[in-house]
């Protein structure tokens, strides 16, 4: 099965939602936090498995900008300054249909590591990638 291209983007400043819709009337709504929090960027996910680097206090990040990137992906650009995360249309549509696993996966981690939603991330352990 071939991944859905959206039809409509939307960037939904006051409830911080990204609203992806399709030509079968799927809507999905994907939080700038969560959207955040799931970059695909080497900065969150790494260069391999394991190498994930937890994101935390992103509660208010918003999208400050938003680049098509060719016809397959966007690539926002956030407020606390994350722009390398390039989101293809699979993968977006990955993270609108597991939505709620995934939400329940990130608070998990959190909760593991003793860290919030809003604890910020020098307090965590953050760091940005040297390579990108």
């Amino acid at each position: 099965m071939t991944t859905p291209t959206p039809q409509s983007i939307d960037v939904l400043l006051e409830s911080r939602v990204l609203e992806l819709g399709y030509a079968d009337g799927t809507v999905l709504a994907l939080p700038f936090e969560f959207l955040r929090v799931y970059s695909p960027s080497a900065e969150v996910m790494g260069h391999g498995p394991g190498q994930e680097t937890l994101q935390t206090g992103k509660r208010g990040v918003e999208i400050v900008d938003l680049q098509t990137v060719g016809h397959h992906a966007i690539q926002p650009t956030f407020s606390d300054g994350h722009q390398s995360g390039i989101f293809t249309w699979d993968y977006l549509y990955e993270l609108g249909s597991g939505q709620d696993r995934l939400w329940a996966d990130y608070e998990t981690r959190l909760s593991a590591a003793g860290m919030s939603r809003d604890t910020p991330m020098a307090l965590a352990g953050g760091h940005a990638c040297g390579n990108h």
